[in-house]
């Protein structure tokens, strides 16, 4: 396993990966030609936020199976691309919280008593105080644009400074902003009532440019903003254009819509805006954190499967990941079995979750399900991350349900499998948290693991069937491991799961298709007991 490095990261996280027999390849700093050629045999990439992770770059690693933001941000990955092609993304949020929060208020700090212009006159040899009035804290009013991790400990910290405080975020439960002593507020009247306005709220279609010329419009002329979030969601041109009106006191700027700032930017020549080149999370706590944060997360996946803090998908923690494993196990068999048994082409997919799975979490079984009924369909690979965009693009409604509590089982998962052939019902469950079995194909309850060699068949339920069947794979000299077999009396007809010994020739299936009472054979094999 190879993993390289884009951007310069903590040597924290090369020592790491190096630990986890992972193999390191740093090009940060050295082009994108070094990069190109690095990414050619790489299975992991870590990036920070100057490397574009675009198509053009996943073109030039086709063996990339994740990509780690050593940070929290990921506008610089395309996501989208990523996930169509299998590729999982993973961030570390809140490794670098603390250190994002503290600058922005050091930003708050700053602009609350001129420190940017004040310390560039005493460089310059001055000793003026005009034009420097500061303005206290105590008492005035400070507004929070989005309440995550980063979001709240700046709160904490206004609060501290005994300021009122008022938030905006629509997932911000109404007891955490009682408990924390500020007020949830639509953005309206957080803009009207702020004196002081610090964003870290995430870039989306929605929030790009949530400060423009509207927004400044109705904002109190002693108004300072602070970005330490996502440039685009300061649009540049307005707030300056309100600066140079006065309809606002002053900006502080960590992020900016092009990085590096442009030498001719007009935002170099306000006074009234403080400017630090991205900064929030360039704290050596904080670095040394998101690198071995990003390196276990990259190692956990790469060695042992285990998805932690996915963006483009679900993500466990490592207890959760052991009672999933059996359950995922047996929702990618029980795909691939649908795949084996489908006629014709499909139409819908429904994944019911019943009992103790409910705690597990649903997506991934759904996931799980779909990799392993697409693996059987399409040439190029299909994995839990792309299984579902797969799906999708092929025009498959997809469907989870939370069924009733099972009789007799702790736990069931049922997929049905829907198209031009007609439905198919196949049952699932884990037996003492680690052995997954089917246990029902359509009508015909049985109970079987699926593994490799397999071979599945219909046959009239009468007297001496099993004999000739057996007797025909016998004849052929493969042995039979173990059977499983369901009946359906109203039809008089049973199903049968047989584990062989070895894979049955073409000359033995036949055979075997060719014995009387014999309706259906279908030979399967799975990659590994589920």
């Amino acid at each position: 396993m190879k993993v390289v490095f884009a951007d310069k990261v903590d040597s924290h996280c090369s020592a790491t990966l190096e630990r986890a027999g992972i193999e390191v390849d740093d090009v940060a700093g050295q082009g994108d030609e070094a990069l190109l050629q690095a990414l050619a045999e790489a299975d992991g990439l870590v990036v920070r936020s100057a490397t574009q992770v675009d198509a053009k770059l996943m073109d030039a690693a086709p063996e990339l199976k994740v990509v780690g933001r050593a940070g929290s941000g990921v506008d610089n990955i395309d996501v989208t691309t990523a996930t169509a092609r299998g590729i999982l993304v993973m961030n570390a949020p809140g490794e670098n919280s603390l250190a994002a929060a503290e600058h922005a208020f050091a930003l708050i700090l700053g602009l609350s008593r001129n420190l940017g212009p004040a310390s560039v006159r005493m460089r310059d040899g001055e000793w003026s105080k005009e034009g420097l009035m500061g303005v206290e804290l105590c008492d005035k009013t400070l507004g929070v644009v989005g309440m995550g991790r980063i979001g709240r400990e700046v709160a904490a910290r206004g609060k501290a400074f005994r300021m009122r405080v008022l938030a905006h975020d629509p997932f911000l439960p109404d007891e955490v902003a009682e408990g924390m002593g500020i007020e949830k507020v639509d953005l309206d009247l957080l803009f009207s009532e702020s004196d002081f306005l610090t964003l870290h709220a995430p870039l989306t279609d929605k929030t790009k440019h949530l400060i423009g010329a509207d927004s400044l419009s109705k904002c109190k002329k002693e108004l300072r903003i602070i970005n330490c979030a996502r440039g685009g969601l300061v649009d540049e041109g307005a707030l300056l254009a309100a600066l140079e009106a006065d309809k606002i006191a002053g900006a502080a700027l960590d992020v900016f819509e092009e990085e590096p700032l442009p030498e001719d930017s007009p935002l170099r020549n306000n006074p009234k805006i403080l400017l630090t080149p991205h900064l929030g999370a360039s704290t050596s706590e904080a670095q040394e954190k998101v690198a071995l944060r990003i390196a276990e997360q990259i190692a956990a996946y790469l060695n042992e499967g285990t998805i932690q803090n996915a963006v483009n998908l679900f993500s466990v923690d490592p207890e959760q990941a052991a009672m999933l494993d059996p359950w995922l196990k047996l929702a990618e068999g029980m795909g691939r079995m649908h795949a084996v048994l489908a006629k014709g082409s499909l139409e819908e997919v429904s994944v019911e979750l019943s009992g103790t799975v409910l705690d597990l979490p649903g997506p991934a079984l759904v996931s799980g399900a779909l990799q392993g009924l697409l693996s059987g369909f399409l040439s190029r690979e299909i994995n839990l991350v792309n299984a579902v965009s797969a799906a999708e693009e092929h025009g498959l409604k997809l469907a989870e349900v939370r069924g009733p509590d099972p009789e007799g089982y702790l736990g069931l998962i049922k997929i049905r499998v829907s198209g031009d052939g007609g439905e198919r019902l196949i049952s699932g469950t884990v037996y003492a948290e680690r052995y997954p079995k089917v246990v029902q194909v359509d009508e015909f309850f049985i109970e079987t693991p699926l593994k490799a060699n397999m071979l599945f068949y219909k046959n009239d339920d009468t007297p001496g069937r099993l004999a000739a069947i057996t007797s025909s794979i016998a004849a052929h000299g493969v042995n039979i491991a173990d059977l499983a077999l369901g009946r359906d009396k109203d039809s008089g007809t049973a199903f049968s799961a047989l584990h062989l010994d070895a894979p049955l020739s073409e000359d033995a299936l036949e055979a075997l298709r060719s014995v009387d009472g014999v309706t259906w054979a279908q030979p399967a094999s799975f990659p590994s007991d589920t």
